[in-house]
């Protein structure tokens, strides 16, 4: 598992190669945890190109409800069977199995999922953001891998997803749903693991701005900031200093602000940093 990720791009620890080797072997569900940016995500599009399966992706937000989410009827194409059903026969208990048939339903990311004849790897993504009735919905989903839908039946699967939940932690979730899953909190590569992510990435980046980009953005994180860069942020400023011909560090912090928008995304964060911070790190990041 650890080769077929890299060869997708992604570089994973072997703990977590092992978890994603428990997912196939025992089809539990997988909960992902960690701060935006790390690779939660990502993880999720990576295993269904080296899997070489379908990525169905459900993304989360307040509000979300089933109709969104599992499934919704197609009510115009419903109304129009009821009107030329009106002069049928048919009584009355046969025109209701007819309009609430499965040609009036239109499968939402979890049907499609479980409705594939060969699994495909199914993406909650960041379901902290959804509420507590939504992801109490979801527990018949994750344990028996099927959909009650009141006027139609229960439905299930044809085949078991691989099911990749995502959650950055803005609230706390139930213990049911956590008994569920598999577990495994994604935190921040150390600087040898994203040197190694920016050149899986950006291969044609010189060794040494790898070093002193990737040791610079790893000290910016110690810093006290509202929202720390990711791993795709790493990325992007990678990619700006290469695609703006630099092939180092600038040489001061009035330089570096010219980039500092691939790297630092709130107001607060790029007020609060000074130019003698951003020199300090400028320093280090330079003897990487």
């Amino acid at each position: 598992m650890h080769s077929r990720l890299a060869a997708a791009g992604y570089i994973a620890e072997s703990s977590l190669a092992t978890t994603l080797g428990l997912l196939e072997l025992l089809k539990r569900p997988l909960l992902l945890e960690g701060d935006a940016g790390v690779g939660k995500t990502a993880l999720a599009k990576a295993l269904a190109e080296c899997e070489d399966r379908q990525l169905i992706r459900l993304q989360c937000y307040e509000g979300l409800d089933v109709d969104t989410a599992v499934y919704e009827w197609n009510y115009p194409r419903q109304l129009l069977s009821v009107k030329l059903q009106e002069n049928s026969d048919s009584s009355l208990a046969d025109k209701e199995a007819e309009i609430f048939s499965e040609r009036y339903l239109l499968p939402r990311p979890l049907l499609r999922a479980i409705s594939q004849d060969e699994s495909p790897v199914l993406l909650i993504d960041e379901i902290d953001r959804a509420d507590e009735a939504f992801e109490a919905y979801l527990l018949e989903l994750l344990s028996d891998f099927q959909v009650s839908i009141p006027e139609f039946g229960t439905v299930p699967a044809k085949s078991i997803p691989r099911v990749v939940l995502t959650s950055n932690g803005t609230r706390e979730l139930s213990d049911a749903l956590r008994r569920r899953c598999l577990y495994y909190y994604l935190d921040y590569p150390d600087a040898g693991k994203e040197c190694a992510i920016v050149r899986a990435h950006l291969p044609q980046i010189e060794e040494q701005l790898v070093r002193q980009l990737v040791a610079f953005v790893q000290g910016l994180r110690g810093l006290d900031m509202r929202k720390k860069p990711g791993v795709a942020e790493t990325l992007d400023w990678a990619a700006a200093l290469w695609g703006t011909g630099k092939h180092g560090l600038p040489s001061a912090a009035r330089m570096l602000r010219e980039t500092l928008a691939c790297l630092v995304k709130t107001r607060e964060d790029q007020q609060q940093i000074d130019d003698g911070q951003l020199d300090k790190l400028l320093d280090a990041a330079r003897g990487a």
